[in-house]
Order: C-alpha cells, then sequence, then structure tokens
C-alpha cells in the first residue's frame, strides 16, 4: 500500500524531479564538445554522486547500449557490471529515443531491492551524434522528496481544493435544482396524460440535459481538484469533460430550436426566419465542437 502511494506521489512530482535532474547533469556534463572521454564523463558524474547523498549508483553506457563503467556505488563499485547489454532497458532507448534527458518509471532496483527510478542523459560530440548515456539511480523515497511542493505551494493547494469544493457544492446545487424543476414540469398536471403539454415535454427535456450537463463538470471537478484522482491522465479526462458539456448544451439548444420552429409554423410563420437563425447558430456551434474535438485529440494522443 505504502509503494502504491509513494507511485501515485511520484506522477505528480515527476515534471519537477526531470527538470531538477536535467539542471544537474547539464550543469556538470560536458556536451557537443570537439573531445569528451570516458573518464571525464565518469568523473563528472561521480561529483553529482556526491553532491547527492542518497544517491544509489551511477555508471556510463555507450550509444550501443553497452556498460563502460562498474557501477559506482556510494561505497565500493561493481565491476562485473562493465560489458553488460543494457540495449532493452528503458533509460537507456528513451535517451536515445528522445535525445534529451528522461527519468523512467519506479522500479525494484536490483541494488536494494526498493523501488528506485534512472535519470539518463546522452552525451553527444560537437557534431551531435551521441557517443556516452549517462545513468543515475535514485531512491524512489528520494525523488518524492526533491520534488515535495513548498509550504507556500501547500497552503495555496489547500485554499484551492477548499475553493473547487464550495464551487462544486454550489453547482451541485444547481443542478439539483435543474433536475426538481424538470420533474416538475412533467408532473404539472398530475398523472393525467391529456392534459400534457409538448411544450413542457421539450422544457423538462432541457432542463434534464443541463442538469446533466453541470453534474458531469462538477464530477471531474470535485475528482480532479478535489480529490487529486486521475493526475496522469488529466488533460484526456478534461477533454472528454469538456466535450461531455459542450455536447449537453449543444443538445439543449437543438431541442429548444426545435420546439421555436413548431411553434412559429404553427402560430407565427411570419417569426419562422428568426428559428432558421437559431439553427444556423446551433450549426456553428456542432461544427466548432467537431473542430475542437479534431484538433485536441491529436493533442491528447500525443
Amino acid at each position: 500500500m505504502l509503494e502504491t502511494r509513494d507511485i501515485g506521489k511520484f506522477s505528480e512530482v515527476r515534471t519537477k524531479a526531470r527538470a531538477y535532474f536535467c539542471y544537474l547533469f547539464s550543469k556538470n556534463l560536458p556536451h557537443n564538445l570537439p573531445s569528451i572521454s570516458i573518464d571525464t564523463v565518469t568523473g563528472r558524474l561521480r561529483k553529482i554522486q556526491g553532491d547527492l547523498k542518497d544517491c544509489e549508483a551511477v555508471y556510463l553506457l555507450d550509444n550501443k547500449g553497452v556498460q563502460l563503467t562498474p557501477t559506482y556505488l556510494n561505497e565500493g563499485e561493481r565491476t562485473d557490471d562493465a560489458g553488460m547489454i543494457r540495449a532493452h532497458r528503458a533509460y537507456y532507448y528513451r535517451a536515445m529515443k528522445e535525445k534529451r534527458c528522461s527519468i523512467t518509471d519506479p522500479y525494484p532496483s536490483l541494488i536494494t531491492g526498493d523501488l528506485s527510478v534512472t535519470v539518463s542523459k546522452p552525451i553527444a560530440n560537437e557534431n551531435g551524434e551521441i557517443e556516452y548515456v549517462a545513468c543515475l539511480d535514485m531512491p524512489l523515497s528520494s525523488v518524492i522528496n526533491i520534488g515535495r511542493p513548498t509550504a507556500l505551494s501547500n497552503i495555496f493547494s489547500s485554499f484551492s481544493k477548499i475553493s473547487y469544493t464550495l464551487f462544486s457544492i454550489a453547482l451541485a446545487i444547481v443542478a439539483l435544482l435543474l433536475f426538481i424543476k424538470a420533474v416538475q414540469a412533467f408532473f404539472l398536471h398530475g398523472f393525467d396524460v391529456n392534459l400534457i403539454d409538448v411544450k413542457d415535454i421539450f422544457s423538462a427535456t432541457i432542463l434534464l440535459t443541463l442538469s446533466l450537463a453541470i453534474f458531469d463538470l462538477v464530477k471531474t471537478l470535485f475528482e480532479e481538484e478535489v480529490l487529486g484522482e486521475h493526475h496522469s491522465a488529466k488533460t484526456h479526462t478534461i477533454h472528454k469533460t469538456m466535450v461531455r458539456f459542450l455536447g449537453s448544451i449543444i443538445i439543449a439548444l437543438s431541442i429548444e430550436t426545435l420546439m421555436l420552429v413548431f411553434k412559429f409554423a404553427m402560430t407565427e410563420p411570419a417569426m419562422i426566419l428568426n428559428a432558421v437563425y437559431l439553427v444556423g447558430g446551433v450549426s456553428v456551434l456542432l461544427i466548432s465542437l467537431g473542430a475542437y474535438i479534431k484538433l485536441t485529440q491529436q493533442k491528447v494522443d500525443d
């Protein structure tokens, strides 16, 4: 249970932790220089290891994924690791593919048995060709501490949660009131079907649609901003909620438009042109929603 909670915390601080380690690598490791050697890169790696008291190990790979150096621990080294092929490890192929500093997902360390992460950075020569991949192993708990928010951030986070809770409650009340009004519209004349007006049915349907849209928005706000769920897929979740919310609004407007078309056609034919304008407005909204889905879906998938 503790490890599961730590993995959840890591997903929240991952970006900040990666930025910190990438800064250390960029500051200490030579890059795009005329001549870079194993000894030079290894010496800088050992310096970073000395600056990070919780660092488990550092080691250097070549551009084929073969480990060139022993695995340097805080105390001692594992000489048998030199010559091992690490090409199948995430820290190697991510660094080679992305050509930038990267940080892996947590995994059980072969050294300590606890959850760890590996930070890796490709080292290129003056021609931009990658020659080495520098690797650094850190305990998951230490990485979480590095990315842990400050006291001021915690205060702001608490204030945000309280604010979102109040907004969620207020919107939930609005959704409930709309739902009650919709039910009242259905049973305005009791259970006598002959007395029910089609206009009341349309109005109740619109109110129910808006109530559902607002409730869906409240649900996502509360889960995302108060409970802190789905952070790893937050953009995707908000995207889906926005589509559902806008879709509900368009459905409500379409129903209202249909009702007006019937009303003007039967009672005020001269006003039918206004209903046509409203149909055009709903069509523009629908096209805009389609464009939004197309443009944002590409970003979410990336």
